[in-house]
């Protein structure tokens, strides 16, 4: 699918992997909504990408967040022709802990962000997709959603993570199945350990031991790579119901 001239919206787009996202878009001339709760750095990046660039305050949990940014992404950009879901949390904490199980709230709102959240965007998204005149391919748009290698590789004390990431995994051949006769395509990308806000703040103990792990290159990916990787999807019209690792051949560990 050609992207310059098209619509996409992107979820958590005001930092880390979304924001790499948007910008690799309005580089190569698309029209981009970014959709996130973080309304100064949203504001501010649709700023520096110029006109062509849209931010609307949103939480992926809510239904009427997710409705109004794509009204606003088609009344703004016009036909809406794809989604990269970024929008997620880091969360970490036993099952058994020193005096309590695991907090239930604490895994309830990890799936609800991370795995109710992407499908409430890719459910909104979709029917709007849907609506949208085919290309000479009979592509009307793709859905990209973001997974991670947890949901292979779930580390102690990463069972509400992996669990919301392994329901990405789950979900999208699926919904390739079923959006196929629609013209829209569906894939993930499984990112490893990358440099995103959330993993920034590591000491540098903990950062070295974790780039020992990768066999090559031995550093955190950067959002560009996961952004060029996105674009790539969109791009390639065989890419679809797959769910796409790019981790520099990491396989976590137990700790």
């Amino acid at each position: 699918m050609d992207i310059s001239g098209s619509s996409f919206l992107v979820t958590g787009g005001a930092s880390g992997l979304g924001a790499a996202c948007c910008r690799q878009l309005s580089a190569v001339g698309a029209k981009v909504l970014i959709a996130d709760t973080n309304e100064e750095a949203g504001n501010s990046l649709a700023d520096t990408l110029g006109a062509d660039a849209t931010f609307v305050t949103t939480d992926v949990r809510i239904e009427d967040d997710l409705e109004a940014a794509v009204k606003t992404s088609v009344d703004v950009h016009g036909p809406l022709r794809g989604l990269i879901a970024c929008a997620g949390v880091l969360a970490a904490e036993r099952v058994v802990g020193r005096d309590r199980p695991h907090d239930l709230e604490m895994f309830r709102n990890t799936i609800d962000i991370n795995l109710n959240g992407t499908f409430n965007a890719a459910r909104s998204a979709a029917v709007e997709i849907a609506k949208s005149t085919p290309n000479q391919d009979g592509e009307r748009g793709v859905i990209i959603m973001t997974a991670s290698i947890a949901a292979w590789d779930g580390q102690i004390g990463q069972a509400a993570y992996a669990a919301s990431k392994g329901g990405i995994v789950s979900m999208t051949l699926p919904m390739a199945r079923e959006l196929g006769r629609h013209g829209i395509r569906v894939a993930a990308i499984a990112p490893g350990i990358f440099a995103t806000p959330m993993m920034e703040s590591v000491s540098d103990g903990v950062r070295e031991s974790l780039e020992s792990q990768i066999p090559f290159p031995q550093r955190f990916g950067q959002p560009t790579e996961f952004a060029s990787l996105a674009q790539h999807i969109i791009e390639n019209q065989m890419i679809n119901g797959s769910v796409l690792r790019l981790d520099g051949a990491v396989r976590m560990g137990p700790h």
